[in-house]
């Protein structure tokens, strides 16, 4: 599988890790940097990049993922959802990772590199390329509702349960 990779300075060790380890489990890394450290980049630069890499990879047909890479990976979580089309996911644990990936058909995952050891970071990763998305009715209803709003700026409906507020209760 291709995984483009993003990062900003505080994400540079564990994608410099996480290329090797990629090549080492049969997967085609694409880099979109940093490739030096600078501690005053900004990684929507590399982010945005990356998450454009998966989109176009995705459009053409492809079997890709995304990995970005920050201090919480918090900022490159929202820089990669603003490109069109991509639904990025924090990680946090291995059950959010799997998470991601079962019910919201995530294409990329953000990690914090600040907030976890290696090789739990790695594993996190991990879980995320090798998880597939269910394909379960409700998961798939709710993506819709995400993909159409995104491109026609319309909320979805209201359920029958909501289309009215319910009474305030009385505070005696």
């Amino acid at each position: 599988m291709r995984v483009h990779l993003g990062c900003d300075h505080a994400g540079l060790e564990l994608k410099s890790h996480l290329v090797q380890w990629l090549v080492d489990h049969d997967h085609e890394p694409v880099d979109h940097g940093p490739f030096v450290y600078d501690a005053l980049d900004d990684y929507p630069v590399f982010c945005l990049r990356a998450a454009e890499g998966v989109a176009a990879d995705r459009a053409a047909g492809l079997d890709s993922l995304g990995v970005v890479i920050g201090g919480s990976g918090n900022g490159e979580q929202i820089a990669a959802n603003k490109v069109e089309g991509i639904r990025a996911a924090l990680a946090w644990s291995e059950e959010t990772a799997a998470l991601a990936r079962e019910h919201n058909d995530a294409w990329v995952v953000a990690v914090g590199g600040r907030m976890h050891p290696l090789d739990e970071l790695t594993r996190l990763v991990e879980v995320f390329l090798t998880t597939p998305f269910t394909g379960e009715e409700r998961h798939a209803r709710r993506i819709g509702q995400l993909s159409s709003y995104e491109t026609t700026g319309k909320l979805p409906p209201l359920p029958a349960s909501a289309q009215s507020a319910p009474a305030a209760a009385d505070d005696a």
